[in-house]
């Protein structure tokens, strides 16, 4: 970057000393519209769960899903859906974040179309690694989108509206697995990126992602659709801050200190124990005696989305940080106790196989194991809670903020990698982990690393509640002292 370079490069948008937030009411339009592909990205998630067992007992014998089988159809999603964070990454910067939610959503449809017209399993599974691929994509763009083109005040609100979305999906998937067949559910699949596709015509661009494209007049004219109007707003010139990515960067604190930050919260989501919970829902209700134990999965889906919900109506009053480290304590104990039931019930070490694990403690429970019973279903609600209001949602709202426009679509990309490649190493190897550690040694593990997460998030993780992105992007460079805001970590 030359001297004149560092001249331009100013803040992109932000609001002049004393003045009030713009209120506009489009914005709101515009992050729903976008917010419609984590819905279609939820719902390939959530897919799975009804489809499966029907599958299983599908009449044709090249539709018949065997063990093998499920287990990959389940799990290509996140194989896609790491491709797509690298797609998604590539995207956001060369075609803009507007045309890239625009593009995701051929592969979610086509995706859905392949399944609807599936006539054996590689055309179930080929269905299955396109709707990831388009998840991997929108999991990116959609949170980039929202928050570059939200004013700091409901910059939480909107971004948490991107795992909430996502829980809705999922939960809606669950519901009409009630009344839908596999094929049918499919075709429901379509409508959620379709409607997204005709929305997102009607938005504009990001002002941001305009302005790095020198696109002042256009930048503007967003500005005005978003927030009702570009008065009282400061537009300095912007210079290269679409300079692209390069390796000598990462030697920038800047660019080097998101990239850890980004990453690890990737990691430790993935690694707080969400997948052992859910992989247990339905063994852990049957144990206490419900009839229906597929009810689990809606019970589950209605926890996520209520406390997701609540996180994002508080998000931008309580801060990311504290959430955070909240959540985590929630899930250490919740864990604990996960791990703990597990011991009194299934003992000590043997050398029994994964399907001894999931097996009952007798087909004729007693009462003390059913009350033990209700200890994990309790322990899990409290887990599913605590994740949904801190480490479900914050994640991806942290990466759309912490990263520096020049470098955010390959950083964001990388962090989508991480997420999506930690989660298929999570779901492929919990099997054999259980069989090393026995369930009680894989919940305290995981106890353990929700108890690191809450160190890193203290030590590490700064506040960006009302600050603007460009002020985030100063304090990592060391070019601004962060302002003083009312229960904010310094």
């Amino acid at each position: 970057m030359t001297p004149g370079d560092q001249e331009e490069t100013q803040p992109l948008l932000r609001l002049p000393g004393g003045s009030s937030a713009p209120r506009g009411r489009r914005v709101f339009l515009a992050a729903f519209a976008a917010a419609l592909g984590p819905l279609s990205f939820g719902f390939a998630l959530g897919y799975s769960s009804p489809a499966i067992p029907s599958l299983r007992r599908a009449a044709s014998p090249a539709l018949r899903l065997d063990d093998a089988a499920a287990s990959w159809f389940g799990a290509i999603v996140t194989l896609g859906a790491a491709a797509g964070g690298v797609l998604g990454g590539w995207l956001v910067d060369r075609a803009g974040r507007k045309l890239s939610l625009l593009l995701c959503a051929v592969p979610f449809v086509a995706g859905f179309t392949v399944i609807t017209a599936a006539q054996n399993v590689w055309m179930l599974l080929g269905g299955r690694l396109l709707t990831g691929l388009a998840c991997g994509i929108a999991s990116l763009v959609a949170p980039v989108y929202i928050s570059e083109i939200a004013y700091p005040e409901v910059r939480g609100l909107l971004g948490s509206c991107v795992q909430l979305m996502v829980v809705i999906g999922i939960l809606l998937a669950y519901l009409a697995g009630w009344v839908l067949k596999w094929r049918w559910l499919a075709v429901l699949g379509c409508v959620p990126p379709s409607f997204m596709l005709l929305l997102m015509c009607c938005m504009p661009e990001t002002p941001r992602y305009l302005l790095t494209q020198h696109k002042r007049q256009e930048a503007v004219a967003a500005m005005q659709f978003l927030w009702g109007s570009e008065q009282g707003w400061e537009e300095p010139p912007v210079g290269a801050e679409n300079e692209g990515f390069h390796l000598a960067q990462l030697r920038r604190p800047g660019v080097y200190k998101p990239f850890i930050i980004g990453i690890s919260l990737m990691a430790f989501q993935q690694l707080s124990g969400i997948n052992a919970v859910m992989f247990y829902a339905e063994t852990i209700f049957e144990e206490a005696k419900f009839k229906d134990s597929s009810l689990a999965s809606v019970i589950v889906g209605i926890i996520q989305v209520l406390f997701t919900a609540v996180a994002a109506l508080v998000m931008d009053r309580a801060g990311r940080r504290l959430l955070l480290a909240l959540s985590g304590v929630v899930m250490v104990f919740s864990t604990s106790a996960f791990g703990a039931y597990f011991k009194l019930t299934q003992g000590g070490p043997s050398n029994s196989s994964h399907v001894d694990l999931l097996a009952p403690v007798s087909m004729e429970p007693t009462s003390g194991s059913v009350g033990l019973a209700w200890l994990a279903v309790g322990s899990m609600c409290l887990f599913i809670a605590g994740f949904a209001m801190g480490w479900g949602p914050i994640p991806w709202l942290l990466m759309s903020e912490i990263f520096p426009l020049h470098v955010k679509g390959v950083a964001t990309g990388v962090c989508v990698l991480t997420n999506w490649f930690m989660a298929f190493l999570v779901t492929k190897e919990f099997s054999s982990l259980m069989e090393v550690l026995r369930p009680y040694g894989a919940f305290w593990l995981a106890a353990a690393f929700c108890i690191f997460s809450v160190l890193f998030t203290l030590a590490c993780v700064p506040e960006t509640k009302g600050k603007t992105l460009e002020q985030i992007t100063a304090h990592f460079e060391g070019r601004w002292q962060p302002l003083p805001v009312s229960g904010c970590p310094s």
